[in-house]
């Protein structure tokens, strides 16, 4: 396998994004055979050299799985729980490879959710640079004014930093209205705390689309492979904005 920039093979690895690669090497975090790499230009072939991260050897996939999953109600978008709680990882039946989570859906929210064991490709995902938008379909329990959904569509301060423009659309006209909403981000509960800003809780959630990716015919648990050409479609529709280097 030829040489590539550590900061490539970190990412792919799932290890950090390639800038938070870059902090990682600066810091004396990365050892190649031994040797420690403080570089940020320094190339590996992490088939035959010996990378280590604070210590541990990496391992990169010896095949990359990508996969579509309809997310129920009540599950957690995460490996494990220490509280025994059930997670989005036992839904995968005969899925062998090792995979997790492309960002996240809280336990009470469902709808799309992809899982990899390519670190690269779930940074270029979840990255708000990449531009990729998520939908979402939001029940909530009152309608906002035309002056509060202008606010949400600017953004919001959110732990110091503002949110990115956001889309909404009134999709239901009702007492409790359904809307949709499009976020080129993924902050933690975000779209639940947008809401509650405005003084409206959300009463159901769910991610109907990521980027061109619908949800499909997939039900409540079911899961499917992505094809070739959509992880392909996903990686052009990023590479523009992303500033992938090789």
């Amino acid at each position: 396998m030829p040489e590539e920039r550590l900061q490539k093979i970190l990412s792919r690895a799932g290890v950090a994004s390639r800038r938070q690669a870059e902090q990682f090497i600066l810091a004396g975090r990365i050892t190649v055979n031994g040797q420690t790499v403080t570089e940020l230009g320094t190339k590996a072939d992490p088939e035959h050299d010996h990378i280590k991260v604070d210590g541990r050897l990496l391992r990169l996939p010896r095949q990359f799985v990508y996969l579509a999953l309809n997310k129920p109600h009540g599950f957690l978008t995460t490996l494990a729980d220490p509280l025994g709680r059930p997670t989005v990882m036992e839904l995968l039946k005969g899925v062998k490879a090792r995979v997790y989570p492309v960002g996240r859906l809280d336990y009470a929210s469902e709808g799309l959710l992809l899982l990899t064991n390519d670190g690269e490709f779930a940074n270029l995902i979840t990255s708000s640079s990449s531009h990729i938008a998520k939908t979402y379909l939001v029940k909530v329990n009152g309608a906002l004014t035309p002056e509060q959904e202008e606010g949400f569509r600017n953004g919001i301060s959110l732990a110091g930093r503002r949110t990115a423009p956001a889309g909404l659309r009134l999709v239901r006209r009702a007492q409790n209205p359904w809307y949709e909403v499009r976020l080129v981000e993924g902050r933690k509960n975000q779209i639940r705390i947008m809401f509650k800003h405005f003084g409206r809780l959300v009463e159901k959630l769910k991610r109907l689309r990521v980027g061109f990716l619908e949800m499909g015919p997939l039900k409540p648990g079911e899961w499917r492979w992505l094809t070739p050409a959509e992880v392909e479609r996903f990686r052009r529709s990023v590479k523009p904005h992303a500033g992938r280097n090789s």
